[in-house]
């Protein structure tokens, strides 16, 4: 069962995986708009902060069974 707490879990996932995508694309594409270190510094934040918001959200869902 879906709880507000984890749809808030599955939400920031997602905005996160977003900027790990948009973050690979800029750094592709050879000029980032934040430039180099910020785009990845943004992109080594997005990638595990995704797995964790993941697997938060799935953790919260499965207590709430």
């Amino acid at each position: 069962m879906m709880t507000p707490k984890s749809g808030l879990f599955l939400t920031g996932s997602c905005v996160a995986a977003i900027a790990a995508v948009g973050s690979i694309f800029e750094l592709s594409s050879g000029n980032p708009a934040w430039g180099t270190l910020g785009t990845a510094i943004t992109l080594a934040a997005s990638v595990p902060l995704t797995g964790f918001f993941f697997y938060a959200a799935v953790r919260d869902a499965r207590a709430n069974l």
